[in-house]
């Protein structure tokens, strides 16, 4: 196999959702209560305020005409930045593959709306797998035939997550934000970044532990997904330690922005230090499979040449995945 990355770019909206604003909706939370549990001090969010206000999004179609930013405009934002950082022109991608967790039509393929929206005029589908959508659409790239392919690939993951939230639920409401990730990726073409290993798997068995009901709102079996979560993400940075860690270059973990008292449970579990951590779920909130590559794209210019990154995730399904990017001098 044989990936490499030019470019990630990300995008938050700009509406803030506060731990005061969740206070001030009077749902049984309070800034001491959320940082305590799961050490979030704020998300983003496509919803005015005011909507979430008045309405507590009780009607999630509502939710899709309030929104201040679609899913393809959202992945458009990042799509611009990862371009810049690839240093190629929109015209130079021929493939557009994208997902999530809670697309904005059942048909066409959200690649297609976001396609549509940089006037791309290119094969354009979707890989799906909820907050491992990132993880799993490198990973089916990586087993694609590179003969087959076009010098450049767009990976899009635009998460509007918040439209999903009944902003009754407080389990709900403190979790959540909304963002988008793009990557351009190759399979033939060196890049800054190269993809030394993926993983995929699921058990299917469990998928009714973590749903979004078309138009409906989001439920989870919260103990239990986060008890899976932390011992399937430190199995995978184990394992990809145990294959990759090389004693001259430096091993960081960037795993799935669930909670950041999963991730801190995680780096405990697996001796990882502090400074070989690295997140943004206080400020930007869970943004599904957008959060760990969102954190990998704001640390962008400060990857070195000697960074091998072990990202991890997990999402409904039940799905894992995982990746090992290696940052290289020439590449």
């Amino acid at each position: 196999m044989t990936l490499y990355l030019h470019g990630l770019g990300h995008f938050h909206p700009e509406n803030e959702i506060t731990n005061r604003f969740l206070e001030e909706l009077e749902i049984g939370t309070s800034d001491a209560w959320i940082l305590e549990r799961v050490g979030i001090r704020s998300r983003r969010t496509v919803l005015p305020l005011d909507y979430i206000r008045t309405t507590r999004n009780r009607e999630p179609r509502a939710a899709l005409e309030a929104a201040l930013h679609d899913n393809a405009s959202m992945a458009c934002r990042a799509a611009a930045q990862a371009l810049a950082r690839a240093g190629i022109a929109r015209e130079d991608v021929g493939l557009v593959i994208a997902g999530g967790s809670a697309a904005d039509t059942a048909s066409p393929a959200e690649a297609c709306n976001v396609a549509h929206a940089l006037e791309l005029e290119v094969p354009a589908f979707d890989v799906v797998s909820a907050c491992t959508s990132f993880l799993a659409q490198l990973h089916w790239l990586s087993c694609m035939d590179p003969a087959r392919l076009p010098d450049f690939v767009l990976l899009a993951v635009p998460e509007g997550l918040t439209r999903t939230v009944d902003y009754g639920d407080r389990s709900a409401a403190v979790l959540w934000g909304d963002g988008a990730v793009a990557a351009v990726a190759s399979t033939r073409v060196p890049g800054r970044a190269r993809i030394l290993d993926t993983s995929f798997a699921s058990n299917p068995l469990h998928a009714d532990k973590v749903a979004i009901p078309r138009l409906g709102h989001f439920r989870q079996q919260g103990r239990v997904v986060q008890a899976f979560a932390i011992r399937r993400t430190a199995q995978l940075f184990a394992d990809l330690r145990e294959r990759h860690a090389e004693g001259a270059r430096r091993l960081h973990f960037v795993g799935h922005q669930a909670n950041l008292r999963m991730l801190e449970s995680v780096c405990r579990e697996c001796g990882i230090p502090p400074e070989r951590h690295h997140h943004n779920v206080e400020l930007f909130g869970n943004t599904a499979a957008a959060s760990a590559a969102s954190v990998l794209s704001m640390e962008w210019e400060k990857w070195r040449d000697d960074d091998d990154v072990a990202v991890a995730a997990v999402g409904a399904g039940l799905s894992w995945s995982s990746c090992l990017v290696r940052f290289e001098a020439g590449s």
